[in-house]
């Protein structure tokens, strides 16, 4: 039988129907690595920047510097929607306020830390739940996670580094991003930036070398990492 040369009604109808999703839908950018420290929030934070000199209309949602100075440096000069304090157990917990976003609608807005638990008490419990409301209002997003927050690859992380992973993001959430950047640091390189204190501050980062932050577990986890990336963009090209 030869080629049928028309195109498929049913195929097309569904291309103009994703069409018309795709453009009421927000665009989702995920900033991925294989741990804490290799410069997500600091890339994401450069390219929003970018982005503002261009014109686009950029928010910071929430942003955690963990009082990295260069990091501190490229947040200050982008707009911000303040951060609701959320009373909790004697606390001030600093959350996404999602209403004020929503009725500020940015273009695009910053949402750091995608597999955060909400403080009890707020719409969504957890964050990447926020996230997909902004993106159904039509909102852009850039957001950051860690490989071991991915539900797929928790217990595979909690046997290589015998740390539990308590807070992960569904797979079929990551689905839906039109893209997923990983940022690569080489192990000893994210060493080296420990140990200048880049990563964690005082007790904090010696805690970190001490469990964590072996090479070995770097090792296992940057392959976790680049693996989920060169497969989804496999996915992607078959597409």
């Amino acid at each position: 039988a030869e080629h049928d040369p028309r195109p498929d009604p049913d195929a097309l109808l569904r291309d103009v129907e994703r069409a018309e999703r795709n453009k009421k839908r927000g665009f989702l950018r995920v900033f991925f690595g294989m741990c804490p420290g290799v410069g997500k929030t600091y890339a994401m934070l450069e390219m929003a920047g970018e982005r503002l000199s261009r014109g686009v209309d950029v928010v910071i949602g929430i942003v955690e510097t963990h009082d990295r100075k260069e990091t501190e440096a490229l947040a200050a000069v982008l707009p911000l929607v303040p951060a609701a304090a959320v009373p909790y157990r004697g606390t001030v917990l600093r959350e996404l306020d999602l209403d004020a976003v929503l009725a500020r609608r940015p273009q695009l807005v910053l949402v750091d830390e995608l597999a955060h638990t909400n403080a009890p008490g707020g719409r969504h419990p957890k964050r990447y739940q926020d996230v997909e409301e902004l993106l159904e209002a039509g909102i852009d997003v850039y957001t950051t996670l860690n490989v071991q927050h991915l539900e797929s690859q928790a217990d595979l992380v909690t046997r290589i580094t015998g740390a539990p992973v308590r807070e992960t993001v569904p797979d079929a959430f990551l689905d839906q991003a039109e893209q997923i950047e990983l940022i690569d640091l080489s192990p000893p390189e994210l060493l080296k930036r420990l140990r200048e204190g880049k990563v964690y501050l005082g007790e904090r980062a010696e805690r970190a070398a001490a469990n964590f932050f072996k090479e070995e577990h770097l090792t296992a986890l940057r392959k976790l990492a680049l693996r989920f990336t060169a497969e989804r963009v496999d996915e992607q090209l078959r597409e």
